[in-house]
């Protein structure tokens, strides 16, 4: 079915940022996915025994998240209410990984404030932001 209803700019402006965003974090797990031991050896030692201690479920739920933003965001541009869902997916994904973060390892002392947790809090911002505006796009019909 055509979607008749017109939607603003912004949509589609929003949309497309939200997909390269998506795109950058699918690149950043494919890297970390990955990664050779030439990269490992120009790292803090603290980070490399993070990264290789890291359990399949987080990076399962590493790529719950990336993947499942990058479909939702082609979901909003192709304008389908399953965009919603998909990002419910990513974001229960971004927070698995996150709680493991937070909860379980030192990874706040290993990469300090700012990549320890304010890229989280951006990261979940964003997730439920996603979230909200493709909820919000369904109730104004602008996907269906």
């Amino acid at each position: 079915m055509k979607n008749k209803v017109k939607v603003p700019v912004w949509y589609w402006i929003v949309s497309i940022l939200a997909l390269i965003w998506n795109l950058i974090g699918a690149m950043a797990y494919l890297g970390q996915a990955f990664i050779t031991d030439e990269i490992k050896a120009t790292m803090p030692v603290e980070q490399v025994t993070l990264l290789e201690n890291t359990p399949a479920w987080v990076t399962a739920a590493f790529a719950f998240a990336v993947w499942g933003g990058v479909l939702g965001c082609i979901a909003l541009l192709l304008r389908k209410k399953w965009a919603k869902p998909v990002l419910v997916i990513s974001l229960v994904g971004l927070l698995v990984q996150l709680g493991y973060s937070f909860f379980m390892t030192n990874a706040l002392e290993v990469y300090g404030p700012a990549q320890g947790m304010v890229m989280p809090i951006v990261l979940l911002l964003i997730g439920v932001g996603l979230v909200l505006f493709a909820n919000s796009a369904r109730k104004k019909t602008w996907i269906n």
